[in-house]
């Protein structure tokens, strides 16, 4: 191992919670305990929480501007690891750290958390194409999180400097608690955004209380400040599902250990592979998704739960009216996943890995 490295993350850090800052919060946490190694940070969570990734704002482009306060931090680290956003604005707004760090010859990685990268790239024109090529070229690692996300690096950079690194859950949500497999008992813990499905969700919900099929189903995350009245209307028209806003540590175990079916009915265009669903394999649930983005590495039909499609009520209602009348499938997935999980996604994976392809 190398001795005395200081690296420098750049990115995300909770709060808000996402799947990138939570990540990131646990990447800190294994450079903080690993022999060698050394961490500072420049956290780039923008407090105010919208679906409106990637779009231009003078009070967002103050906000980030205003980061290269921290410009210095480079100085003092060999490592530069940064987590970008997927979209032109995600990267430029990087350009100091990227151009510093390539001038001072510093190791720059870059851990891509999706699928829009490269499809960000070849949407580009002229001089935002070229430049936005040029500051992606600077690093000499990239990180993705499955196999079949490597091509959002492949235009930048070479084969060997393109490593995948799968996500993980954390360990404290292990129980050896029984579940109750009584009622179809949903779970949907991400962001409420629409590109993550909660309205299609909602309404497929409204419908399984009109046709009389019984569940309960718990929402939990960050309300999109764009979303937020639709989604409390859409809220108080059911009488089995409750919004219990965000949820962190034991209260978030609770939550996925008192649920038998997690659902993410995502179409979120820079998905990768959510960290949610790999904390609803480690808690036993059954899983209902959608093939998207990197999803399809991790989870497979009738394997772990089932697919659905996207932007689509009936696929919704249909899944989750077959689960309620076949508990027993629900059971039987539920028992694979948590030995799926383990063997796979634990965080023990997640570390070693991370720190083998420092060392690489």
């Amino acid at each position: 191992m190398r001795k005395n490295n200081r690296v420098l993350l750049i990115g995300p850090l909770p709060d808000p919670i996402s799947g990138v800052s939570l990540a990131n919060k646990v990447v800190k946490e294994i450079l903080e305990r690993s022999d060698g190694y050394s961490v500072s940070f420049v956290n780039t969570s923008n407090p105010n929480f919208s679906e409106d990734l990637g779009s231009f704002s003078i009070k967002k482009a103050w906000f980030y501007f205003s980061l290269n306060l921290h410009l210095y931090k480079v100085l003092s680290s060999n490592i530069i690891y940064i987590t970008p956003g997927q979209t032109f604005f995600g990267i430029v707004k990087y350009s100091f750290f990227i151009l510093l760090s390539s001038l001072l010859k510093k190791e720059l990685i870059i851990h891509v958390h999706g699928n829009h990268l490269g499809d960000c790239y070849q949407d580009l024109k002229g001089k935002k194409k070229r430049l936005f090529k040029y500051l992606v070229k600077k690093f000499s690692k990239g990180i993705v999180l499955s196999e079949s996300l490597k091509n959002n690096l492949t235009p930048f950079l070479d084969p060997d400097q393109i490593h995948v690194l799968y996500n993980f859950a954390e360990n404290y949500l292990l129980d050896d608690k029984e579940k109750n497999f009584g009622k179809l008992k949903l779970v949907y813990l991400s962001n409420l955004m629409r590109e993550k499905g909660i309205i299609y969700l909602l309404d497929a919900l409204k419908k399984l209380e009109e046709n009389n099929i019984p569940y309960e189903a718990k929402i939990a995350g960050n309300i999109d400040v764009n979303l937020n009245a639709v989604i409390q209307q859409k809220l108080n028209n059911l009488k089995f599902t409750e919004y219990i806003g965000v949820v962190y540590g034991n209260d978030k175990k609770e939550l996925l250990h008192w649920s038998n079916v997690f659902i993410l009915p995502t179409f979120y265009k820079m998905e990768g592979q959510p960290i949610s669903i790999l904390e609803a394999l480690a808690s036993k649930n059954c899983i209902v998704t959608t093939a998207h983005a990197g999803i399809p590495d991790i989870i497979q039909d009738s394997k772990n739960g089932k697919f659905v499609a996207k932007e689509n009520v009936e696929s919704i209602f249909d899944t989750l009216s077959y689960l309620s009348q076949n508990l027993d499938f629900v059971e039987e997935k539920s028992k694979f996943n948590e030995i799926y999980f383990q063997e796979n996604f634990s965080l023990n994976n997640f570390s070693k890995n991370f720190i083998n392809i420092l060392n690489a």
